[in-house]
């Protein structure tokens, strides 16, 4: 029985964290899509937000999900994320093709570490998702290194599409727990 209820607690708050990680993801890219994209100064705050949310979304879950030394990838993101919090904020006085490249190192990082997370979560259900979500993280990483050595005009839309998948993901990822749930609780009461 604490099995049943640890694995509902667990789904309970999974399902909480991705509709969460999914609005203020999508809320990020219908800003950076309209409002920030007329002002750099927005862009440039929500460009070192994006990272610091993260930190914070990795450290809380962590803390949720057994605390930071039970989920060591979520700790390595967690310390990514806050480097590459900093990293960004330097990078923006220099050029946007030097925040595409950190960005691009960091999706490739983070997507890995998520890539593993979801791996060990994968009894948790709709894990699938996050895989994805992580190896497509790491892949976009490497087109956005590649991306920031060109001579191509760089801004925050360059990053939003990156944002816009996660917010997908995410939301695949709580949509499908909500259903699982629903149905285990559908056969539970029929049986």
């Amino acid at each position: 029985m604490l099995a049943n209820t640890n694995e509902t607690n667990q789904s309970t708050w999974l399902k909480s964290y991705y509709f969460t990680r999914f609005a203020v993801a999508a809320a990020w890219v219908l800003l950076a899509f309209t409002v920030a994209r007329a002002m750099p100064s927005l862009a440039a705050i929500m460009l070192v937000a994006y990272p610091a949310w993260d930190a914070l979304a990795n450290f809380v879950d962590a803390r949720r999900s057994g605390g930071l030394n039970r989920n060591k990838t979520q700790l390595l993101n967690f310390i990514i994320s806050i480097v590459t919090t900093v990293a960004v904020a330097i990078a923006l006085g220099k050029s946007m093709n030097a925040v595409l490249a950190v960005f691009g190192v960091w999706a490739v990082l983070s997507g890995l570490f998520q890539l593993a997370t979801a791996i060990r979560r994968w009894k948790s259900g709709a894990q699938w998702a996050m895989v994805l979500s992580g190896a497509q993280s790491a892949l976009a990483g490497i087109f956005f290194v590649k991306m920031a050595g060109g001579a191509a005009t760089i801004d925050i839309t360059n990053v939003a599409p990156y944002a816009a998948f996660g917010a997908f993901y995410f939301l695949v990822s709580a949509v499908w727990l909500t259903v699982s749930d629903a149905r285990r609780r559908s056969a539970q009461a029929a049986g």
